[in-house]
């Protein structure tokens, strides 16, 4: 990362200084309650195709061999489906929370990088704010890069609690 007299460079990405709204530290942590949620919701649907089809091939009581390589191949795709939950699930409750700074524009990008620890990802941002305040400032710094593989299990920064809308959600501190 580095600040020349009127961009922040973040990696190839360049900020104009003067549309940086925002820039402050959190921790980005992965949505493990959502996660396992995801994974319960899923198994259940999947037990209950599978004791839908044991209940029609009960129905029926002919037990033709058609009917048996039918409820194989819905336990092999049910066994599979269950591998494949497991991992997607595990993968959310064993990933690691990153101490992250954010800087938001006025626009909707945003660029996160993160570092050794909070206290020196607070420093950036005094060093960031302190370039937007003084054009002339000049900074380079070595940050680590942030590799999540899929952003939608991670909480990003603030939630606001809103009257109206779907799908709205809140956090609180305490």
């Amino acid at each position: 990362m580095r600040i020349t007299k009127r961009l922040l460079w973040v990696g190839g990405a360049a900020y104009p200084l003067q549309n940086i709204a925002r820039v402050y530290t959190f921790t980005l942590r992965p949505k493990r309650g959502e996660a396992f949620t995801r994974f319960m919701k899923r198994v259940g649907i999947n037990a209950a195709v599978l004791l839908l089809a044991l209940l029609i091939q009960e129905l029926n009581r002919f037990g033709s061999s058609d009917e048996d390589g039918i409820m194989q191949f819905a336990w092999t795709v049910s066994l599979l489906a269950f591998i494949f939950y497991c991992g997607d699930m595990f993968s959310v409750l064993l990933a690691k929370s990153h101490p992250v700074m954010a800087i938001e524009t006025s626009g909707p990008s945003t660029a996160m990088v993160t570092g050794r620890n909070r206290e020196h990802l607070s420093e950036l941002v005094g060093s960031v704010s302190h370039a937007i305040e003084n054009p002339d400032t000049e900074l380079s710094v070595t940050v680590g890069q942030l590799l999540i593989s899929r952003p939608q299990n991670y909480y990003f920064g603030d939630n606001v609690n809103m009257y109206g809308g779907q799908g709205n959600t809140g956090m609180v501190n305490g």
